[in-house]
């Protein structure tokens, strides 16, 4: 009698975005330095659904089109997601709980972020000195550029053993203009282990940033 180690994925969906409906949403995998397309679903009366089988728990992606809508975590369990027009949120299962709540604590970080230009608009607009508010401004800017790195940082170290600490890597870093070593880089690798510095995408960002940095040194 033969057995099996796959497990099936579920993940439940629901939108109130219009622009939504009727659109096909692909779940997308990291595989072969390519986002590879595992499952899709159309979104009918604001649901959609993906479902599969999976030999381990993975990282994934929501698509709509060329474009990631959000992350989720395929494991055991039933997931349910939320795609409204400002947030979005996968629940359900510890991982997803877990990458939900770092991503809330990040929008919040992201949102102050974005109110500065307006409170330099006001501060000016009530005759605050222009050089005390660059002053000011500049220090909040700092001060939450750290704690949004910190938490970052903590997240993927807290996360070094499991899909989360590789997953959130790489959208920390697929950003990046090419691969580079900073210094939160060089700290999250530096303590790493191997199951963190194995991952496809980890291992040849590492290969790809150490060469540029050589590449960098030499001019």
């Amino acid at each position: 009698m033969l057995t099996s180690c796959s497990e099936q994925y579920l993940v439940s969906g629901t939108s109130n975005v219009e622009g939504l409906e009727g659109k096909m949403l692909y779940l997308r995998v990291f595989k072969d330095d390519d986002m590879l397309a595992i499952d899709s679903s159309r979104v009918v009366h604001g649901k959609f659904k993906f479902r599969g089988i999976m030999d381990s728990v993975m990282m994934a992606n929501v698509f709509l089109d060329g474009s990631s809508v959000m992350p989720v975590v395929l494991e055991d369990g039933d997931v349910n997601v939320r795609i409204d027009e400002n947030t979005q949120s996968a629940t359900g299962t510890p991982l997803n709980d877990s990458l939900t709540n770092f991503i809330q604590r990040k929008s919040q970080i992201d949102a102050r972020m974005a109110e500065l230009p307006h409170l330099e608009f006001q501060m000016i607009s009530n005759g605050i000195d222009h050089e005390q508010v660059l002053a000011e401004l500049g220090e909040q800017a700092r001060e939450l550029e750290m704690e949004n790195d910190k938490l970052i940082t903590r997240f993927i170290r807290t996360n070094y053993n499991n899909v989360l600490g590789p997953g959130v890597f790489m959208i920390m870093t697929c950003g990046f203009q090419y691969p580079i070593l900073n210094p939160q880089i060089e700290e999250i690798i530096s303590q790493a282990p191997p199951y963190f510095k194995n991952h496809p995408y980890v291992r040849e960002y590492i290969k790809a940033a150490e060469s540029n940095m050589e590449k960098l040194r030499q001019y």
